[in-house]
């Protein structure tokens, strides 16, 4: 048996992350076609590379089934409820910074804060009949952190595409979503809320606390992690 370390499997994030292990004499491949999620991990022995989505990555080492997987800090969080319980962080990567943000149109110019926005949620409600719109793929993640800040006054609506369109296209009223430079918002007139940070977010190396590991998995394990850390 071997460790298995779950990387993303295509794109920046699996140019990045590949990257940051060669850097420590750590070498990452993909073994076949770019159609085939097959890989190999050269410098260190007992290793194997396992290439997925990083939105399955999460998944994966909650269950076990990979004992270590790089992915961002907001998949994490969004898709495990337990997520302490179930991985630890081992190390920030130092690349693909993001912030889950709140944003709300431009011409909303009374509306800077959470407070703010509160306020405006239940006057949206008596006018409209419905309550206010936040477009998201984050649930989890925003709706705690409206909990925590005391609204209760809107509903969250999927979106799995465009997020930002959804306030143009008049199927939401705001956002929350990843932005790295705010320039995909400010295009589609949408402010952020000064104190409508959610999260921020990076690439990560996570452990699985719950798969299991032999002896010479464990001493294997401890070896890569330390030669991470040299």
């Amino acid at each position: 048996m071997s460790l298995k370390l779950g990387v993303p499997s295509k794109g920046r994030l699996m140019e990045k992350t590949f990257e940051w292990f060669a850097k420590r004499d750590i070498t990452l491949s993909r073994t076949g076609s770019d159609r085939e999620y097959a890989g190999a991990v050269d410098g260190v022995k007992g290793v194997d590379l396992v290439l997925l989505s990083a939105g399955e990555i999460p998944r994966e080492l909650a269950a076990g089934r990979i004992h270590l997987g790089v992915t961002g800090t907001d998949l994490v969080q969004e898709k495990l409820p337990l997520w302490e319980q179930q991985v630890e962080e081992i190390e920030g990567l130092g690349f693909g910074h993001a912030d889950l943000i709140l944003a709300v149109p431009q011409v909303w110019v009374d509306v800077e804060t959470i407070d703010d926005l509160d306020a405006v949620a239940a006057a949206f409600r008596a006018q409209h009949g419905h309550r206010l719109r936040i477009a998201t793929k984050y649930h989890r993640l925003v709706r705690e952190f409206l909990t925590d800040a005391g609204v209760a006054d809107y509903q969250l609506i999927d979106s799995q595409g465009a997020t930002e369109g959804t306030v143009k296209n008049e199927t939401a009223e705001m956002v929350a979503d990843i932005t790295s430079t705010g320039e995909t918002l400010r295009a589609n007139h949408l402010k952020l809320m000064s104190d409508g940070l959610v999260l921020r977010s990076q690439a990560t190396l996570w452990r699985s606390r719950v798969a299991k590991c032999s002896t010479e998995e464990k001493a294997t394990l401890t070896h890569f992690l330390d030669r991470l850390q040299a």
